[in-house]
């Protein structure tokens, strides 16, 4: 059996993080958590409760809810992923929307929120044997990870990678407002005062804007074979 280890997998918004986690870990029969995905949910929470108005947000109702909210994840057969459940609910399609996009970054600023999925997180991955992506999951939720990734992409990449996802789930934008909302997160990202988006220091920075997905899933591979010695 193959020595199990963590993989903290961190970058810009549409760099292919969860492409990328989630093809190490069915690779490597790990457990794979899409931490964006709990924020997606927790948005579109907020959006069906009235909490966004005009997108101003009513931060204190938000914070009285959240003990409430069970956000989990179930296998899907079909595509061998997993998919985001709140409450018993499958959200999967519901928290891709560019709506939800443009709200994510003000419900990652509350440190309220930031706090109670970080815990969460960190008892997902106590066992190890995990890959899990996000923005601070080397820096802040598991800052011991045997492995870091920092992943990037030239805008205009990710702009047209985002596109085609949205485009595969029946969804339309124009290039302008992605590419517009892509730069609004990372700038977001990178400048709120709790857990900012930086790369670790011991993160290996991938840029991946002309790596096809294949070639960078067998780099990373390689770099889990070198890290535990034995063949994956």
């Amino acid at each position: 059996m193959l020595r199990k280890i963590t993989i903290a997998v961190d970058g810009y918004s549409s760099c292919g993080k969860s492409t990328l986690a989630k093809a190490m870990a069915e690779k490597l029969k790990y457990v794979y958590i899409d931490s964006g995905a709990m924020y997606r949910a927790i948005t579109y929470y907020a959006l069906t409760k009235g909490y966004f108005d005009n997108h101003l947000l009513d931060t204190d109702s938000l914070i009285s809810d959240l003990p409430h909210l069970n956000i989990s994840f179930i296998y899907h057969p079909d595509t061998h992923l997993g998919e985001t459940m709140l409450n018993g609910k499958n959200i999967e399609n519901q928290i891709r929307t560019m709506e939800v996009s443009k709200l994510v970054s003000t419900i990652s600023k509350i440190p309220e929120v930031r706090h109670q999925l970080v815990k969460i997180q960190q008892q997902l991955g106590a066992d190890k044997g995990v890959v899990m992506d996000g923005r601070d999951i080397g820096t802040v939720v598991f800052p011991k990870a045997e492995l870091k990734l920092f992943l990037t992409a030239k805008a205009d990449v990710r702009a047209k990678r985002r596109m085609l996802e949205l485009k595969e789930k029946g969804q339309h934008a124009a290039y302008e407002e992605v590419l517009e909302n892509l730069n609004h997160r990372d700038f977001e990202d990178t400048h709120r005062a709790i857990d900012p988006l930086v790369q670790a220091d011991d993160a290996l920075l991938l840029d991946n804007s002309n790596l096809t997905r294949e070639e960078q899933l067998n780099h990373c591979l390689n770099l889990v074979q070198n890290l535990i010695g034995e063949k994956v």
